[in-house]
């Protein structure tokens, strides 16, 4: 049952469950081995002893066999013995209620055992890999708990032991589930958080990627406006330079009016391009290329994005918008003799790649978690929203800095 519980805590490494069961069985034969001249001669307190060396085998045997790490390993094991504790002096308290004591307390373990398993696999076993990752907050209370019960175990009969402490114990036990409930409550507490917080930054760059949007629209109304207000003046200018045309011509003064057509031929305005197919993305790359191309940055956009998304194109746009800010404000921030530049990217092959890529500074660094660093107060916040987006959409998202170069890769 020991094993089996620190089965549900730890992530086991392997599928192949003949694994598990063989080390089960292999440790299972030396325990009774070890255990049956004690049991036999009725000295419990060796027979405790020869359990906690087998826990301390187990720990060292089953180790390989999992892919926690040492730390989130050593965390399980403590709650692992923890609860060995508590169910072997629940055991022994309400062993009398039953008829036989002897079998009653084999019965009454695999019982308590059994709920902690089913419990653990039913509503801890999420939120206990969360307690995991976030170990360094919780090992001391287990830590200091597991000195508390190991403290009434050890310096006597163990019989006599469990008998002259009973109370202290069960306050004990009390204790530590009130600690292990206060330690899940307290991460679940944090985790909604958390997911509130992320929301939040969600719909604070919708909002800002609409007010963007508001932006651009009203800038290319007005560009429209202005365009048409151009082309109205050019037909108006074009009669008149018909007419003029028109004399030079019946009046036989060719060369003239060669020299005026030559003087005319000036090449038609360059029309807004078209990265993708995609239009919400497109307006977003529109706008931020134009922003590159008044600051002087070369840039070199080729993007597969088609119509149809898997995902709602408003938020990739976002994500986008996030993305080339970003790499703008990197060039902006450039020192002297360091040429600006600006690479965007989108292959779309059943799954649609997009990737970044810009000059940066030498300070430009990522945390441990593979984030960049926010080095000002009010920055990082597109990063936290493409990072929303990334693990909404269960995306791949892989940052890089190397040699004055900063890279964003993001598989969808």
């Amino acid at each position: 049952m020991l094993i089996l519980l620190l089965c549900t805590m730890a992530m086991p490494k392997y599928r192949d469950k003949r694994i598990y069961i063989a080390a089960t069985a292999l440790i299972l034969a030396a325990n009774l081995g070890a255990n049956y001249y004690f049991y036999l001669n009725g000295d419990y307190t060796a027979v405790f002893y020869v359990d906690l060396a087998m826990l301390l085998v187990i720990a060292i045997v089953m180790k390989p066999l999992f892919s926690d790490s040492v730390m989130q390993w050593c965390f399980s094991y403590i709650t692992m013995i923890n609860i060995y504790a508590a169910i072997v002096f629940l055991s022994y308290y309400f062993r009398a209620v039953l008829p036989d004591p002897e079998y009653g307390n084999t019965l009454l373990r695999f019982l308590l055992f059994a709920a902690v398993i089913l419990a653990f696999r039913r509503w801890v076993s999420a939120l206990y890999r969360r307690v995991l990752d976030n170990w360094p907050v919780y090992i001391l209370p287990a830590t200091a708990l597991l000195l508390c019960f190991l403290g009434h175990f050890f310096g006597g009969d163990i019989q006599q032991m469990l008998t002259d402490n009973g109370s202290p114990l069960f306050l004990l036990t009390l204790l530590g589930l009130s600690i292990y409930v206060a330690i899940v409550h307290s991460l679940k507490t944090i985790t909604a958080q958390y997911r509130m917080r992320e929301h939040h930054l969600v719909i604070a760059a919708e909002r800002q990627y609409l007010q963007l949007a508001t932006t651009g629209m009203a800038a290319r109304l007005q560009l429209m406006e202005t365009a048409a207000l151009q082309n109205s003046r050019a037909a108006h200018d074009r009669r008149h330079f018909n007419h003029v045309l028109q004399g030079l011509l019946e009046r036989g003064q060719t060369a003239e009016a060669t020299a005026l057509l030559r003087s005319e031929d000036r090449p038609a305005p360059e029309l807004a391009r078209v990265f993708c197919e995609n239009p919400v993305v497109n307006a977003a790359v529109s706008h931020y290329a134009g922003l590159a191309e008044q600051a002087g940055i070369r840039t070199e956009i080729s993007l597969e994005v088609p119509a149809e998304l898997k995902v709602d194109a408003l938020a990739l746009s976002m994500v986008v918008s996030n993305l080339m800010e970003n790499a703008l404000q990197a060039c902006t921030r450039l020192p002297e003799g360091q040429t600006p530049y600006l690479r965007f990217i989108a292959r779309n092959a059943g799954r649609l790649l997009l990737e970044i890529e810009n000059s940066c500074s030498a300070d430009t660094a990522l945390d441990d978690a593979g984030q960049p660093v926010v080095r000002r107060e009010g920055h990082g916040i597109g990063s936290r929203s493409v990072a929303a987006f990334a693990k909404t959409h269960d995306a791949e998202l892989l940052y890089r800095v190397e040699n004055g170069s900063f890279r964003v890769r993001l598989l969808i």
